[in-house]
């Protein structure tokens, strides 16, 4: 790979290489799984003819098709996310897993699956198939707000604070989630697992009917942060003096992240560290300009997602290690690696 003058890899080689990488994850998640899919047979489904084997025509429409797309859009989503929070805090350890976000989204949908025949009936009945990914939302944005104001004082983030505050947060939903879990009957507990472990083993087109919207709108919603975002690696100070309103550009960022991330937990539960790993590579590869990390964290976040969903469906066959898991096999000695060598926090 060519580099540049200044040894970050070149922006249009760099592209080509991660779509391919993209499309090869693609193919590798609609072919593999516990129903092989013949390449003949996709290939008919595509062009509108009948497959050779009905039942790969089923398979490909009702499950591999959803899943990859939900893995997608999930990937790409948590991988933005993380990048907004990076850039917004400075610093790349933030994530929304560690300063508490999806902690709260999920703790949020818990809440539903549990309450929702007794205390929280009237938001379901009211809600319906909406009352996950909005209360997901709610939550996820609620924890990522409460991080931001315990660490800001007089207009500054403090990190080190920020990443303390997260670690609280966790800590009193992971208490809340085992008192929810307590509570919970022995249906409701096979949905907290999907929830504690995260999956996109029950992908289905009405998840992605569901999640979509809000995934897609926070995605929509990033190129109008590109801009205020890159005035934020000069301080927080600067900000003002370009124009930008700080408090608005923070508020606007918890949304888009607390939609996103909250959307992404009601569909595909608990999966940590790519908002951490995809941006942090795309920033030490291609530079730091959010033009380029907040489309190119997208393609490789979802691109990760679909590739690791892909290793977890058969690195124990015929049964399927959790996402979620797989997500934190990758992504802890990365973060530790990187820990290691940050010198500030």
């Amino acid at each position: 790979m060519i580099r540049d003058a200044a040894g970050r890899l070149r922006l249009g080689p760099s592209v080509g290489l991660m779509t391919c990488a993209a499309v090869i994850a693609a193919i590798t998640s609609i072919t593999i799984g516990a129903y092989p899919l013949a390449v003949a047979d996709i290939a008919s489904v595509f062009l509108g003819r009948d497959a050779a084997d009905p039942v790969a025509s089923m398979v490909l429409i009702e499950v591999r098709l959803p899943r990859f797309l939900l893995g997608f859009l999930v990937g790409a989503v948590l991988a933005v996310s993380g990048a907004i929070l990076q850039g917004l805090f400075r610093n790349p350890l933030a994530d929304p897993g560690l300063i508490g976000v999806s902690a709260g989204a999920s703790l949020a949908a818990i809440a539903v699956i549990v309450l929702g025949s007794t205390w929280l009936g009237g938001w379901l009945a009211f809600a319906g198939e909406w009352a996950l990914p909005v209360a997901a939302f709610v939550g996820g944005s609620g924890t990522v707000l409460l991080a931001w104001r315990i660490a800001n004082r007089a207009g500054q983030t403090s990190v080190a604070t920020l990443l303390l505050a997260g670690i609280a947060i966790n800590a009193v939903a992971g208490a809340a989630t085992g008192l929810l879990t307590f509570y919970a009957t022995d249906e409701e507990l096979r949905s907290l697992t999907f929830w504690t472990m995260g999956s996109l083993g029950h992908a289905t087109w009405r998840d992605l009917l569901v999640g979509a919207p809000f995934m897609i709108l926070a995605l929509v919603a990033t190129p109008w942060l590109i801009r205020p975002l890159d005035a934020f690696l000069m301080g927080e100070s600067v900000v003002g003096h370009l124009g930008y309103r700080t408090d608005t550009v923070k508020k606007v960022a918890i949304v888009v992240v607390g939609l996103g991330v909250g959307a992404a937990v009601a569909v595909s539960g608990l999966i940590g560290f790519v908002g951490l790993v995809v941006p942090h590579l795309v920033r030490q590869l291609l530079g730091a300009s959010h033009r380029v990390v907040l489309p190119l964290s997208a393609l490789l976040g979802g691109t990760l997602l679909v590739a690791a969903d892909s290793v977890a469906r058969v690195v124990v066959s015929p049964a399927e290690l959790p996402i979620g898991l797989m997500m934190a096999l990758i992504g802890g000695p990365f973060f530790l690696a990187l820990l290691l060598r940050t010198k500030v926090i």
